[in-house]
């Protein structure tokens, strides 16, 4: 009897132990990821208050910093890089969602339905939509935000955010995603060539090894002038610009330095689209929207 007590007491003391090591494991992690996600969140306003600074510059595409605790590394993207959901036509839509991998009659689909969810009055989209369950009606309005975009028919999840394809040898390459290429303060004139996704470049007549070229150009360093895409860009180089206008969107990727002095696995992502305005308003910015998960392909890292 006393070795069976012996044996159900450590039974009991066993689980206890392990149930309390995985209580402080996940409460350690919990507690890292409110840290990295303070670190991501100060490196944005750190960022924001360096292109206000000096709004005549053309900011950096990517920002490092390095804190006591950890880095942060914020990708500075001008709303001038992406398509305007409200404004864009359909053709460009089409384009657009053709080099993110869909078919053609999908594209086009995709194209008429986005433009009619803007547009006044009952249509042949509103039919379809009320069949499905659970049923809702288009908006009929200008787009409040980018996610209202998986709403609409022939949308689906794979290219709203994105998709990987393998490769013949084996590797894993991520599509572009269609939240990234579209904006409701984006443009339909001429786009940022230093932040405009590859799709989006694609879709405005860049042949993709070209686009491949521009790419590698720009992660070496900041595109200065045009002359430098001219030749690459070919006639699509007048659909292309230097820098943007008043509403940029900051996205930053943090992560905690552990006692070793290496960077941990653990990776969160914020961003915040903001509006600079006059220097003499207080303040001169204005937080337009604030996600506290953002998605973010960030591989370099200072």
């Amino acid at each position: 009897m006393v070795l069976w007590l012996s044996v159900a007491l450590a039974a009991i003391a066993f689980a206890v132990a392990t149930r309390v090591r995985g209580e402080t494991d996940r409460a350690a992690t919990l507690a890292d990821r409110t840290r990295t996600y303070y670190l991501a969140a100060g490196a944005v306003e750190r960022a924001i208050l360096r292109v206000q600074s000096n709004l005549n510059r053309l900011p950096d595409p990517q920002m490092r910093f390095s804190f006591p605790n950890g880095e942060a590394l914020v990708e500075v993207i001008p709303e001038t890089a992406r398509l305007s959901l409200n404004v864009g036509e359909p053709r460009e839509f089409a384009a657009l969602l053709v080099a993110l991998g869909a078919p053609p009659d999908q594209a086009r689909e995709t194209a008429m339905a986005l433009v009619d969810w803007r547009k006044e009055g009952n249509s042949q989209f509103d039919q379809f939509y009320s069949r499905l369950t659970p049923s809702f009606r288009a908006r009929h309005a200008s787009f409040l935000n980018e996610e209202e975009a998986l709403y609409l028919k022939g949308m689906t999840p794979e290219l709203f955010h994105g998709n990987y394809i393998r490769e013949p040898n084996g590797a894993l390459v991520r599509l572009g995603a269609f939240k990234d290429c579209v904006s409701v303060f984006g443009t339909t004139g001429r786009f940022e060539v230093n932040t405009a996704e590859p799709a989006l470049l694609v879709s405005l007549g860049i042949p993709r090894p070209a686009v491949q070229q521009i790419l590698r150009l720009r992660s070496m360093k900041r595109i200065q002038s045009m002359e430098e895409v001219a030749s690459l860009a070919g006639p699509a180089a007048a659909k292309l610009r230097l820098g943007g206008n008043s509403i940029y969107t900051f996205r930053a990727t943090a992560r905690l330095r552990r006692q070793d002095g290496r960077l941990s696995d653990l990776r969160h992502t914020v961003s915040a689209q903001v509006k600079f305005l006059p220097l003499q308003l207080l303040p001169p910015h204005h937080v337009l929207r604030w996600r506290d998960m953002a998605d973010s392909e960030v591989s370099q890292w200072p």
